[in-house]
């Protein structure tokens, strides 16, 4: 967290450094150039001129020192701006900050005026400054401050154990459907063990039977003897 603020606050004192240094570029009033500037609302006819009225150093430290003064905004604005859609973003807030410069130049300062071209060459400088650079400071930024956040209670845990979560609805009904069916289902029949225990019994059984008529035999075959021998 300590990391974050400090590297924040250099962010944000150079962004201010930077807006002090594009004011006084583009707000410094120019009265030599009053009668030659004039306002240029059609995309592209600055360019146009650079290139045709323009020698090849003229033309380059005009385009160029636009491109230059958009950079800034494409290595600082990615640590203000969330993460979804972060080029865009950038580019969106870069055009209107421009915008209005260039908006305030036409309006108050003398020998400026209100020019298109600079916009989108500043907008421009903005998006090389971002996929040069600024994408790959901001993406470390943000995966330093994530991987080093401060620890709660889910840090302290051992990795590759989650929390157990309650069930939901879903499963809480169907778990009822599968006790009830259990409660229902008939009991299956005596087991092994009875079915021996049965076996044995019958078998005991037939044989006291069995003794039980052979007794009966020689009683009524000693009941003859005695009845032959009077």
């Amino acid at each position: 967290m300590l990391v974050r603020g400090a590297v924040l606050t250099v962010v944000l004192l150079g962004l201010v450094a930077f807006s002090v240094l594009l004011a006084k570029v583009t707000l410094t009033p120019s009265p030599a150039s009053e009668d030659l500037v004039t306002a240029n609302l059609r995309p592209g006819r600055s360019l146009r001129q650079y290139a045709e009225d323009y020698t090849f150093l003229a033309a380059c430290k005009q385009a160029g020192g636009n491109l230059l003064l958009g950079v800034p905004f494409g290595l600082l604005l990615p640590f203000f701006v969330p993460r979804r859609l972060r080029m865009i973003r950038t580019t969106l807030l870069t055009a209107v900050a421009m915008a209005v410069v260039e908006l305030i130049q036409g309006a108050l300062v003398e020998g400026r005026a209100f020019d298109v071209d600079d916009v989108i060459l500043n907008t421009a400088g903005a998006l090389l400054g971002y996929f040069v650079l600024g994408r790959r400071i901001s993406h470390r930024y943000y995966t330093y401050t994530d991987d080093s956040g401060p620890a709660g209670p889910s840090a302290e845990k051992k990795p590759g154990t989650e929390p157990k979560r309650a069930p939901g609805p879903v499963a809480r009904a169907k778990a009822a459907r599968t006790k009830a069916g259990q409660r229902d289902r008939p009991k299956p029949a005596a087991s092994a063990p009875a079915e021996k225990r049965g076996a044995r019994t019958g078998r005991t059984g037939g044989a006291a039977s069995g003794g039980r008529r052979a007794t009966g035999s020689g009683a009524v075959r000693s009941l003859f003897d005695r009845l032959r021998g009077r």
